[in-house]
């Protein structure tokens, strides 16, 4: 069986964790997660955005770079839950953007970045989750994560031109967009099988079918 190597991509709230969770555990690949509980810097970073953003993003990327190389190298498919390549693409552009990192940190953060991703593998095969900033506010606000408390529409809508932006340049492997409202790929099996299906449709270079609505 061919090695895989897949990661999965979204805005907060997008189901990027639950997906990861579910297709690890359904084809037995190798999974690993953003680090949300053991990271020392997240807390501080949602408490105030101007002290820590930049902390943040060397933490993160440091994080990211080795989780990749880690299952990128392992001889087994393996998908991660969320990609480095989102850290500098999304996430540092809008702390610019807001202004909590200075122009000079940024440019710091993207000479580094660029070294470190430049001597990265390519993945497989990009998911990106898609879905409304409403779904995403609602998920977000039901799973009372204490760190996510300050979160707004205005930033989850900022993230998301900030995805589309990315994903329209972006050409390291296939990207399969995956509307994360309309398939319940948690509770439903079928839905989980249908994305699966369109997983390997794209990796075989077929044409996409739509996914069904529900």
């Amino acid at each position: 069986m061919t090695k895989r190597f897949v990661l999965v991509a979204g805005n907060i709230g997008a189901g990027k964790s639950s997906l990861t969770e579910r297709l690890g555990e359904r084809l037995g690949w190798l999974t690993e997660y953003e680090s949300v509980s053991d990271n020392p810097y997240l807390a501080d970073f949602y408490q105030d955005m101007a002290a820590w953003a930049f902390h943040l993003q060397i933490f993160f990327l440091g994080h990211r770079a080795e989780q990749h190389l880690e299952l990128a190298r392992a001889p087994q498919s393996a998908i991660i839950d969320r990609s480095i390549y989102e850290d500098a693409e999304i996430f540092a552009r809008a702390a610019l953007h807001l202004g909590t990192v200075t122009e000079r940190d940024y440019r710091t953060y993207r000479q580094v970045f660029d070294l470190v991703v430049g001597n990265l593998p390519s993945p497989d095969l990009l998911l990106f989750l898609k879905a409304p900033v409403e779904v995403l506010l609602e998920r977000i606000r039901a799973r009372g994560r204490e760190i996510e408390s300050g979160i707004t529409a205005d930033y989850l809508q900022l993230l998301d031109q900030y995805y589309d932006e990315w994903l329209a340049n972006f050409d390291l492997c296939p990207v399969l967009t995956i509307p994360s409202d309309d398939l319940d790929f948690v509770h439903k099996p079928g839905h989980l099988e249908i994305v699966i299906q369109r997983m390997q449709d794209k990796l075989a270079g077929k044409e996409q079918i739509e996914f069904p609505e529900d």
